[in-house]
């Protein structure tokens, strides 16, 4: 699979989750629903910390284990604009890294483990549209509990009249 279906791919996802979460503000950073569960601005950031993730889990030193790191590093994250701005640029370093990859690098199989063990490197971008997917429904979920409507993701619409 060549880097431009794969960056076509995450692009189209970074796309749709803006998309469908755009109608949530900088006020609404800190909403949580129930205690336990993370934040707006949390929530997004996940999904950018899990972007880094998989490019360092596929292309780098492999795939951290430790999730309660990764865990206090989201619990410090308080701001919507400054979780975009990350999405955003976990994004683009992975559009850089897919860019720079031959095809035969790209389907070189991950090292064996419980993270995708033996699947093409080029996978993580489908694991991370999954990922992205999931996260967008949940701040749908959000934004419905704030009162407001998400944008369809796969497409501009005109608000009803």
């Amino acid at each position: 699979m060549s880097s431009d279906i794969l960056v076509a791919q995450l692009k189209s996802s970074q796309e749709w989750f803006d998309r469908s979460t755009r109608c949530l503000t900088e006020d609404n950073s800190t909403f949580v629903p129930s205690e336990g569960a993370m934040t707006t601005a949390q929530q997004v950031a996940h999904a950018a910390q899990t972007i880094d993730w998989f490019i360092e889990g596929a292309f780098g030193d492999g795939f951290s284990m430790d999730f309660e790191g990764m865990g206090k590093e989201l619990a410090t994250v308080t701001s919507l604009t400054s979780a975009r701005e990350w999405f955003a640029k976990s994004t683009g370093k992975l559009v850089e890294v897919l860019n720079s990859k031959s095809a035969e690098e790209l389907q070189s199989p991950l090292p064996p483990g419980p993270i995708m063990g033996g699947a093409p490197r080029a996978s993580i971008v489908g694991a991370i549209a999954d990922h992205n997917a999931h996260h967008r429904g949940v701040l749908t979920v959000y934004s419905r509990l704030l009162g407001k409507t998400a944008a369809m993701p796969y497409m501009e619409m005109e608000a009803p009249a």
